[in-house]
This record gives C-alpha cells, sequence and structure tokens, in this order.
C-alpha cells in the first residue's frame, strides 16, 4: 500500500558485515518502494536509546514535527533536528515521499527474475543503471537475480526487458511477474 507521506527508512543490518560493524546504505530509492536500493557499505553508527525513539517516531509520522518529536523523547526542538540530521548524515536513516506510482504515470510495474552466467555482481551493477529498475537484490535459489521495473506501459516494459535487461552482458534468461495488486506494503519495521 503506498502512502502519502514521507517514511523514515533505517538502514539495515548487511548479513555480509565485517567484525568492524558495516551497514548497508541505501543509495538508490525507487519510486514504488523507497526500501529497495542499490547497496554499499558505510561505518555503523552506534544508535542510543534516544536515536532510536526519534527513528521509531519519523517511521510512524515522517512529518511529524520536531517540537512534538521532542516532548515525546525528552529533548528541545534545537536538540531533535541537530540528532535526526545527524543520522542523515551518518546514512542511518533517510526520509523520503512514498509516491503512488500509477498516481505519477507509471501504470506497469513488475518483478523480473533475472539468470545470469558468470559474476552476477556486475549484471546487478548494470542493472542499477537503467531509470526504470528501482530495486535489484542477488539472490539464491531459482533465479540469480530479482529487479523491479516501474514503467509507463506494456509497451515500455516490453523495450526494457527486450531492448535493455535481456541485452545486458550476463544476462542468460529472464521472467517477468507483473504487479496486479499491492496488497501491503510497510515501512515501520521499528529499530533494534
Amino acid at each position: 500500500m503506498w502512502m502519502g507521506t514521507r517514511q523514515v527508512i533505517p538502514y539495515i543490518e548487511n548479513p555480509g558485515a565485517t567484525k568492524s560493524g558495516d551497514i548497508t546504505v541505501l543509495d538508490r530509492w525507487c519510486c514504488a518502494c523507497q526500501h529497495r536500493p542499490v547497496t554499499k557499505k558505510q561505518p555503523r553508527a552506534a544508535l542510543d536509546d534516544v536515536s532510536k525513539a526519534i527513528i521509531e517516531q519519523l517511521q510512524a509520522d515522517g512529518r511529524r514535527s520536531y517540537a512534538a518529536i521532542g516532548k515525546v523523547v525528552g529533548l528541545s526542538e534545537a536538540a531533535v533536528r541537530q540528532r535526526v540530521q545527524r543520522l542523515i548524515d551518518a546514512g542511518v536513516m533517510q526520509v523520503v515521499a512514498v509516491t503512488d506510482p500509477l498516481e505519477l504515470g507509471f501504470a506497469r510495474q513488475a518483478m523480473v527474475g533475472v539468470r545470469v552466467n558468470g559474476p552476477m555482481e556486475p549484471v546487478a551493477d548494470a542493472l542499477a543503471d537503467l531509470d526504470e529498475v528501482d530495486y535489484v537484490v542477488i539472490t539464491a535459489g531459482v533465479y540469480d537475480l530479482l529487479v523491479e521495473v516501474v514503467c509507463e506501459s506494456d509497451e515500455h516494459l516490453l523495450e526494457v526487458i527486450s531492448g535493455k535487461i535481456r541485452r545486458i552482458s550476463g544476462v542468460v534468461a529472464t521472467e517477468t511477474f507483473m504487479y496486479l495488486k499491492l496488497r501491503k506494503q510497510t515501512y515501520s519495521w521499528g529499530v533494534r
């Protein structure tokens, strides 16, 4: 379900993190799902209970005022503003607008399963560079990669799959799963 407000998405733990405590940093946001990025590693920022409470407040309502958050967490408006900016600068969170792709003229969304011959990372990087692609993940299973695309029409989707994705070196096969109706989409998984 799309939401017409800003949402705060904390960065997720990286299962391949080093002992120094890397996290996965989201650098490319999609227009449909906002939490599905191309990733890179950044040093982990320590979160105290107050920072976690601020994140939870913004996850509930990304437009909540710093003054209202301050009352809940016991800080002044200025202190909340500074903490939020530090959390953003450290790559711990990003405040984004979650949009409805249909309202923006993107009538067709699909998940594309991609099978790859050879190293997956260069193919994933090439896919991430496509404007229509908002989500790329390397997977284990039948598909090597899952790719979400957002297109203006069925013709545009065909052009993306046939004219762009399948022409990438290393792509062996694709299978397209067109979205019919979105039943759930959430960003409020909290903090740990």
